[in-house]
């Protein structure tokens, strides 16, 4: 390690799935920059996003906990001012803890301002919104607790923003930095249009399992994707100019994929990879090994154990996930086999389309666990297993092998690790009512969470 603390930037867009950087050539998606930033740092092939879902995700990032831990089993439930978060342990180790961009952790008032306190769970400065995807006309809370809308194009304003705290800070500390895009989440196509221009939508193939393409959705998707690798050349940029990139750590990642139309379904919470699966690199230079693929999984509860161990950060004990930089350094070798995947509260999401898919997955309550290995997908609902996918002969997932006696083996192995990470984290598979009592969870007549924080607060497990 070197001999002075490491900076820390964490930049995260929002429903950017694996297959859709450049550098996982699996789409026709330009992305020169976030490519080459690849090349410089350490690519895990199998980053998972363990309940792909924005705020569970979030809540998770930063605490290292799972959601049946934290609560955050659905979107719009607020994370407990009492956990113990990455800033808070930056912070104590003497750092300047900062935030920049989407939060989703503040509960179900979504264009609300949040507060100055310890809603913003350690970061010290701040300029975010609890949910904001009104990309040329985007609100956000300021380090005072005004509310204030972005100049023009949101991700371009808060990269703007999040070079000048670094350029203008008066500290000589180190620094924990997460910046937090909105885009390629829908609306899809609100980007510059010369974005759009770079793709043709009739030019644009399909994934192999995707039975209908939403075409003009792609087209903004991609065009939102090449307009955030601009932005991240442009913070990399910084970096260098500053003279700080060889002592800063920086992770390009996302928080969950996005489906558009494989194996039938929109969007996210689906256990397959276009949904679960996200792009995570790491770069630190000197210390993580340049342009290194790594085949085992990284999960989101692995994150902040792993960065916090990069940075010579005590790991609290409240942490469920792994520290996995001793493994990523080559301190230590055969790194955990597992991760795993789970949807603990299934929930309706609108098709394009016009129609609704709701829990009941073809006529099938599909409440899921499950483990992910740098070969396979294996899938329990609450009721019966599900799915096996070999993804090294598969890998867009075609042909289920759940009941094929050739790998019921394989079925029964993958069963037991889903089963073992299950015990230690004190996990059963229930109803998602079980979960919605348990947090305090309640929804009003359109279906949507109420805000009864203090229920949640008041409630252990």
């Amino acid at each position: 390690m070197s001999g002075s603390k490491p900076n820390l930037i964490f930049v995260f867009a929002d429903q950017l799935r694996a297959s859709s950087v450049g550098y996982a050539g699996q789409e026709a998606v330009r992305t020169p920059n976030i490519d080459a930033f690849a090349e410089s740092g350490a690519q895990y092939a199998n980053a998972v996003s363990m309940l792909p879902v924005c705020g569970p995700y979030r809540g998770s990032l930063i605490t290292g906990r799972t959601p049946t831990s934290t609560g955050q089993v659905i979107n719009d439930v607020k994370l407990r001012t009492t956990e113990v978060s990455i800033a808070h342990c930056f912070k104590a180790a003497g750092y300047d803890t900062a935030y920049v961009g989407k939060w989703h952790l503040d509960g179900p008032n979504r264009p609300a301002p949040v507060p100055p306190g310890p809603r913003r769970q350690g970061f010290e400065y701040w300029m975010g919104a609890n949910f904001e995807h009104n990309y040329n006309r985007s609100y956000f809370t300021d380090n005072d607790g005004n509310l204030k809308i972005w100049r023009d194009w949101d991700a371009e304003a808060q990269t703007s923003h999040a070079i000048d705290y670094l350029k203008e800070r008066d500290s000589q500390n180190p620094f924990c930095l997460f910046l937090s895009w909105g885009p390629p989440h829908h609306p899809y196509r609100l980007v510059p249009e010369r974005y759009l221009d770079m793709y043709d939508p009739e030019a644009i193939q399909g994934r192999p399992n995707c039975p209908d393409v939403p075409k003009e959705d792609l087209q903004g998707y991609y065009a939102q994707t090449t307009f955030l690798d601009d932005q991240f050349q442009r913070l990399l940029d910084a970096l260098d100019d500053m003279g700080i990139a060889d002592n800063t750590i920086v992770v390009f990642t996302s928080d969950h994929g996005d489906m558009h139309g494989s194996h039938g379904v929109y969007k996210k919470q689906w256990p397959w990879n276009e949904a679960i699966k996200i792009p995570f690199v790491i770069r630190y230079n000197g210390v993580v090994p340049q342009g290194a693929k790594i085949e085992e999984p990284i999960n989101v509860i692995d994150v902040m154990p792993t960065l916090l161990g990069l940075a010579d950060v005590p790991v609290p004990d409240t942490v469920e996930g792994v520290d996995l930089s001793p493994y990523l350094t080559g301190a230590q070798e055969d790194p955990p086999e597992s991760v795993l995947i789970m949807n603990p509260c299934p929930f309706s999401i609108g098709d394009p389309r016009g129609e609704d898919q709701y829990p009941d997955y073809k006529g099938m309550r599909f409440e899921y666990r499950g483990v992910i290995t740098a070969r396979y997908t294996y899938v329990r609902t609450i009721d019966q297993p599900w799915l096996l996918y070999d993804n090294l002969d598969d890998p867009y997932q075609m042909t289920n092998l759940i009941d094929d006696p050739k790998h019921s083996d394989t079925r029964d192995r993958l069963d037991g690790l889903m089963r073992a990470h299950m015990d230690r984290i004190g996990d059963e598979m229930h109803p998602r009512d079980t979960y919605y009592k348990r947090f305090g969870i309640e929804f009003d007549h359109r279906g949507k969470v109420v805000d009864l924080v203090e229920n949640i607060y008041n409630r252990s497990g």
